[in-house]
């Protein structure tokens, strides 16, 4: 028979800890008993569940008030005129340079006829190998050329063959019009990520747009303006059909649609007409309501370039535009009323006040059939092609019968995945990247992390002490230090002895561990935090939590989303995004305000240890602060390349630099840690495994 001892067992529990697999004959038993014995799990401390909302909440209130000072500013046409081409320029400056037009060698796979319009099945190329699947719809009996409308689509999996927008193509076809509506990238004929049965293998719509969206900003590139590109080469290929008055071409679309609706606005001076629905308010109310927004809804730097959602109407103006909206939609009216009435008074200066109009259905998120009639009546009082005030009758065609790939899906014809596009640009990146010293990548580094200047010795507060937390030291301390106006990092100092008031000073030397989900849980189940302990018994040790991170981690959209694709840390990040402060930056100024405190403490120098995703800014602090002089990382990300060139991912947007890997890469860092002694365990690759 078996015996384990004490030794054995904690040895035993460390590794299974750690994640290896127990061969002994005894272990099933033991981890039997020790769930019976072992005490109650301990719910984790969050003592500022609200505080990077109510950050975040600050900073577009700042924003909005910025933004509506430049448009009370306004007082003559000229004024209008100047804001216009403002618009423009900040625009062009948010998307990023398009690349140069190649061939569309667009085909037509087949054509299905009816009774007052005829369907085209199309499939072009918006860049070489990237496959667009769209349907045109062509009147019959109609004087030539007719009015032309692009298309877009909102979340439907089928894409353009869901009934609202076949509704509102076969309701545009009947009126005379000629439409061109187009799948997005992740949705109907275009998954990026088919299985072999070409089902998504991680959900269409969303769960695409984010997996390969956020992992393009690593390259420097944006899922918006990928997507904007397709429409702008879908109006290409429309204009080159002889049925079409380019007279008047107008774009419409529902939700996502009209995100993109509302961007093409703003991208392209071709577009005599417009109808967004069920997307412009404002990003103010969008954060405010928590409502999450995929990855092409948030532009890298708008916010920055303060610019909202009407701007991007505004660019087209004085051409006319109505906002769609819904009373009982989850994008805000109240923000959609503010934003037209800003447009109202752009347009009146411009001396084209009946050129903008708002229409709100009463009912829920859609482009049901009041709004959609609304967009007829709007189209036809600029084209004059129709009288009609109703929708005429629809027949909605099953999915197959549109399709424009043999089983409904362009992978099947060699179209690219978005993930092939990003991983090649990485490559060729990492080619031309310059070979940087020191001094030079500490340099990039800081200005990639966009880091606010550090001034003085951070405030503090000193938190009561909670007991029992079962800490591997008898006692601790949690100090909430004030990183900037409204923000803390949470630090636990832990002792021997009980403590309840400023830290004490000295010794020189301190262990800072930065944590990967929550100080508070991984001191008592991480085996890395026990290690450093008996490593440096002499050493003052503390445990800090960044903003978002423990302590602070958000309880905003929804219930415990933290770690969803869609949740709250992915919220935060894309916001940051978009306000050219990214999540990480933000982080690793928190661990170099840390530093400043622990100086203040009578701290010479800092042992700094991080795990998983603390490891980001640990490794960023590290290198650019000169207190650090040994460097521990566990889990920590092999490089950002690795995951710019996986088809799949584990990383959270909040750990990625837009643009990075056209300035350096992680194995840079790692590489000048080296001189502070650095040590890596069990670095994670792409997929967060070791």
């Amino acid at each position: 028979m078996h015996n384990l001892t004490r030794r054995d067992l904690l040895k035993l529990t460390s590794l299974a800890a750690c994640g290896f697999a127990i061969p002994h004959p005894l272990w099933s038993a033991t981890k039997e008993a020790a769930a019976v014995t072992s005490p109650k799990p301990l719910e984790p401390l969050n003592r500022f569940p609200c505080m990077v909302q109510e950050y975040f909440v600050e900073r577009l209130r700042q924003c909005g008030a910025a933004h509506q000072k430049a448009h009370a500013a306004l007082r003559t046409k000229a004024d209008a005129e100047a804001y216009v081409a403002s618009v423009r320029e900040r625009i062009r400056a948010c998307f990023g340079p398009f690349p140069d037009k190649t061939l569309l060698n667009a085909r037509t796979t087949g054509v299905v006829e009816r009774d007052a319009y005829r369907i085209e099945k199309v499939i072009f190329e918006s860049r070489p190998g990237l496959l667009v699947s769209g349907n045109l719809y062509l009147p019959k009996g109609r004087p030539l050329p007719s009015p032309g409308v692009i298309g877009v689509c909102g979340h439907s999996d089928s894409g353009k063959a869901i009934e609202a927008y076949q509704s509102f193509s076969q309701g545009l076809a009947r009126l005379g019009y000629v439409v061109f509506i187009i799948d997005p990238i992740g949705q109907g004929e275009r998954l990026q990520y088919p299985d072999a049965q070409l089902k998504s293998r991680i959900g269409v719509g969303v769960r695409e747009h984010l997996l390969a969206g956020n992992q393009q900003f690593l390259i420097g590139e944006f899922l918006g303006a990928w997507r904007a590109w397709d429409g702008i080469r879908a109006l290409d290929y429309l204009l080159t059909r002889p049925e079409v008055d380019p007279r008047h071409v107008g774009v419409t679309g529902n939700s996502g649609g009209g995100t993109l609706t509302t961007w093409l606005c703003g991208l392209d001076s071709r577009w005599t007409m417009a109808a967004p629905s069920c997307f412009v308010t404002t990003f103010r109310r969008n954060l405010e309501n928590e409502l999450p927004a995929d990855t092409e809804q948030c532009p890298p730097r708008v916010l920055a370039l303060g610019l909202d959602h009407e701007d991007f109407i505004a660019a087209m103006a004085p051409k006319p535009v109505i906002l769609l909206a819904k009373a009982r939609d989850y994008f805000d009216i109240r923000g959609t009323e503010e934003a037209f009435a800003r447009l109202k008074r752009l347009y009146g200066l411009l001396g084209a006040e009946d050129n903008i109009a708002m229409f709100a259905g009463p009912t829920t998120h859609g482009y049901s059939e009041e709004n959609r009639e609304a967009m007829y009546r709007w189209f036809n009082r600029i084209t004059r092609i129709s009288n009609a005030q109703t929708e005429p009758e629809l027949v909605i065609e099953k999915d197959e019968t549109l399709w424009c790939a043999p089983r409904g899906q362009v992978s099947e014809l060699k179209s690219r995945p978005l993930p092939a596009f990003t991983a090649e640009r990485a490559q060729v990146l990492a080619k031309q990247r310059p070979k940087l010293d020191r001094t030079g990548l500490a340099r990039i580094v800081s200005e990639a992390l966009k880091l606010p200047p550090r001034n003085g010795v951070p405030d503090y507060r000193i938190l009561r002490p909670i007991p029992s937390r079962r800490y591997p030291l008898p006692h601790a301390t949690a100090y909430a230090v004030n990183t900037e106006p409204g923000v803390h990092a949470l630090v636990y100092r832990l002792g021997q002895e009980r403590h309840e008031a400023r830290p004490p000073q000295g010794p020189p030397r301190a262990v800072l561990y930065v944590a990967h989900h929550s100080s508070d849980g991984e001191l008592r189940d991480e085996p890395l935090v026990r290690q450093l302990l008996a490593e440096e018994p002499a050493a003052a040790f503390c445990a800090c939590d960044v903003r978002g991170i423990g302590e602070s981690r958000p309880n905003t959209c929804g219930q415990n989303t933290f770690l969803d694709p869609y949740g709250s840390d992915y919220f935060y990040a894309i916001h940051s995004l978009m306000l050219d402060h990214p999540y990480v930056g933000q982080r690793t100024h928190d661990v170099l305000r840390v530093f400043d405190w622990l100086r203040r403490c009578g701290h010479t120098e800092v042992h700094l240890a991080a795990l998983g995703w603390g490891a980001l800014p640990a490794t960023f602090a590290a290198l650019l602060s000169e207190l650090v002089v040994q460097v521990t990382l566990k889990n920590a990300l092999t490089s950002y390349a690795d995951v710019a060139e996986a088809e799949t991912y584990a990383w959270p947007l909040s750990s990625f630099l837009p643009g990075v890997l056209a300035r350096f890469d992680l194995p840079d860092c790692y590489r000048e840690l080296l001189a502070k002694k650095l040590r890596q365990i069990e670095p994670w690759g792409a997929n967060g495994k070791p």
